[in-house]
């Protein structure tokens, strides 16, 4: 006797596979409202909390020891050894002046994104400007009013000859943007001056917030320039400076300057008198790839690779080249002293 198969199993309706699409829909769109209301979280999680903010007689920087990558806090005075406060943004890197902070910051993702973010004196926040590259330089003038950021559109090293970057400047009393200075007009060498390889970085602001001074390459060389808002102009100084930075009296420019061809070791910070036009060398004789920061008239700090294990310290040297560089802080980068 043979014995009797079962009948096939009927296919799916169409009404049951209907069902089964909407279904699976539906967890899909569950699945990218919690990513979204989660990235919208993470992004909102830069704002500080109120009981930290910009306080006089205080050297803020980012901590790349505990609560890494939040904004933290020391006396300014002193040898490193004062209370650390934590509490404030999430920045890639930060810079503050009179009651005005600038956070750079990048957030994962496909593509990553990254935003400029504009912080009251309570480090709360006031306008977010979404960027692409890569966070590298930020600075702030000392009345809070001009602020200027770096992106590496192209790179992650100055050290090298590939790459690009993209300077913004933000009026904060107008809120007028220039997303990109390349368009300023150049003079080079007393002529006007175009190409189309012109990269500008490290922006920092006179007190009169009219004059600015940068770094822009061209055809492998860097200039310091000297910039005027008013005019939309600026006019190169002098060659082989990077990552300016005034001092508070207005009277001299922190730079790095390249010292060897390489990558390695290629750089070693100077000072340059803008009444007189001359150089020294500072006693710090590492290789600092940093936009140099002057806590005051007299010192400079800057962050450098850091030991045991550390991502970075803050270090500070005599401006006049004299002494020797001191720790400042373990585990920190982008010093700002508040004065």
């Amino acid at each position: 006797m043979k014995s009797q198969s079962s009948p096939p199993s009927p296919l799916p309706s169409l009404r049951s596979r209907v069902v089964a699409v909407a279904a699976a829909a539906a967890v899909l769109a569950g699945v990218a409202v919690t990513y979204t209301l989660q990235a919208a979280e993470r992004a909102e999680s830069a704002d500080a909390t109120s009981e930290f903010g910009l306080d006089r007689g205080k050297l803020y920087f980012r901590s790349t020891t505990e609560a890494a990558g939040r904004v933290a806090r020391v006396p300014a005075s002193g040898d490193g050894g004062g209370t650390r406060t934590t509490g404030g943004p999430s920045c890639e890197r930060f810079y503050a002046a009179a009651g005005t902070g600038l956070c750079l910051q990048r957030r994962s993702g496909i593509p990553p994104k990254s935003y400029a973010v504009v912080l009251d004196d309570r480090l709360r926040e006031k306008r977010r400007i979404a960027l692409t590259g890569i966070p590298n330089r930020a600075r702030v003038s000392a009345s809070g009013r001009m602020l200027s950021w770096t992106m590496f559109a192209t790179g992650d090293s100055y050290a090298g000859s590939s790459f690009s970057t993209r300077t913004s400047i933000l009026d904060t009393r107008t809120g007028y943007l220039i997303k990109n200075m390349e368009e300023i007009p150049l003079t080079l060498d007393g002529r006007r001056y175009h190409s189309p390889d012109v990269n500008y970085w490290g922006v920092t602001f006179a007190k009169d917030d009219n004059r600015f001074y940068a770094t822009v390459s061209t055809k492998g060389k860097t200039y310091l320039v000297r910039g005027d808002m008013a005019k939309w102009s600026a006019t190169a100084l002098r060659s082989n400076v990077e990552c300016p930075s005034l001092s508070p009296d207005n009277t001299r420019v922190a730079f790095k300057k390249r010292v060897r061809k390489g990558t390695r070791d290629p750089w070693r910070l100077y000072v340059l008198d803008l009444r007189t036009m001359r150089e020294h060398p500072l006693a710090e004789r590492h290789s600092v790839d940093d936009q140099a920061a002057w806590l005051d008239d007299d010192t400079l700090a800057y962050a450098l690779p850091g030991a045991d294990g550390r991502k970075q310290d803050i270090w500070t040297t005599r401006a006049d080249g004299s002494g020797r560089p001191t720790l400042r802080i373990r585990g920190g980068s982008s010093p700002a002293a508040v004065r």
